[in-house]
């Protein structure tokens, strides 16, 4: 077993830079980099040149090269990626070129509204899918399966953008109540707060956003418990143990439940690239700024040290959440041998 994972961990690393290499080509080849971009924002000024007023500047020769050199961009491609994986190896990330800061303050300023969103949307979706998912097997097609089946269903098809509009104007002061805050992860007197204070403000602040961001998982996790652990019911094993007498609690508690959590292992490790990644639309909707909307910045911008770092950190996550898995299914099931 030990040697499995110790072989998984030595797969990873050209794993790793197989990732770094295509990605790195990818972008660096990507039209409209960081030297057109400033060069835009200088014509677009009127102050990268002798011209001014207002009128769009005229870019030498000379300034085009500085800002060539300046971004590293005269050394050979394949140069600038052994720099820049030699730095990743040291877990230095660079600087962007946007912010004009490390990548690594920009992550840290970033990750407290990313892992706030996945931590609490894992701790939701599972604390409540998993007991729905088996109690709609236990009670396959009663009016409760069915009642439940269509409320999740019906909540999966709202796009979380769309929710998270219908929840501002019914509870964020919209056109009807001014229950929740609407924007950020805290109040401007959060510091000034008793430790209660906080814990209300902040769990005030999170109650919107989470709601759209773990909606769409709800009727995937819950189907998927309760379409394991019917499966599991039908098999000749269960059958055996109610022959013999055995109540239906110890049924399918003792028995069924264990081998139908398999499935749920095998994603509880994928959620720890979901604390990482972030929602976009749903960080825009509520004026969140976390690592959805920092990578889509960076994209536009072509940050490119930005944008590497988030799928640097991004595959290692998934990475570790794939031997995550493999571990936890060892855990339910210690007959499964990897050897």
């Amino acid at each position: 077993m030990l040697s499995y994972f110790i072989k998984r961990l030595l797969v990873a690393i050209p794993t790793l830079i197989g990732i770094s290499l295509v990605c790195f080509f990818l972008v660096q080849l990507t039209p409209g980099g960081p030297v057109e971009q400033t060069i835009a924002q200088w014509r677009l000024a009127g102050t990268g040149g002798e011209t001014g007023g207002g009128r769009s500047a005229q870019i030498t020769e000379e300034q085009r090269q500085a800002l060539i050199e300046y971004y590293g961009f005269d050394k050979p491609i394949h140069i600038r990626y052994l720099r820049w994986l030699g730095k990743l190896v040291c877990l230095d990330l660079g600087e962007s070129y946007y912010y004009e800061d490390t990548v690594w303050a920009l992550i840290k300023r970033c990750l407290p509204v990313s892992i706030t969103l996945g931590f609490f949307s894992f701790l939701a979706t599972y604390l409540v899918c998993i007991p729905l998912g088996i109690l709609k097997a236990v009670r396959h097609n009663t009016r409760l399966d069915m009642a439940s089946s269509a409320v999740i269903f019906f909540l999966y098809s709202i796009p979380s953008f769309a929710l998270g509009i219908v929840l501002i104007v019914l509870f964020g002061g919209g056109s009807f109540w001014n229950v929740f805050p609407i924007e950020g992860l805290v109040s401007d007197n959060f510091s000034s707060l008793s430790f209660w204070g906080k814990v209300k403000d902040y769990i005030y602040h999170i109650v919107l956003p989470l709601t759209c961001y773990t909606i769409g998982s709800f009727a995937s996790l819950t189907m998927l418990m309760k379409n394991s652990l019917l499966e599991q019911l039908k098999q000749d094993y269960i059958t055996t143990a109610r022959a013999k007498g055995l109540s239906e609690k110890l049924v399918v508690g003792r028995h069924a439940l264990r081998n139908a959590f398999l499935p749920i292992a095998n994603g509880l490790g994928q959620w720890i690239g979901l604390f990482f990644a972030g929602s976009l639309l749903i960080e825009t909707i509520f004026g969140l700024r976390g690592i959805g909307r920092l990578s889509y910045d960076a994209i536009i911008n072509r940050d490119y040290p930005v944008v590497l770092a988030d799928i640097m950190l991004v595959s290692v996550l998934n990475i570790t959440g794939n031997l995550l898995s493999d571990f936890l299914y060892v855990l339910i099931d210690p007959r499964i041998d990897y050897a």
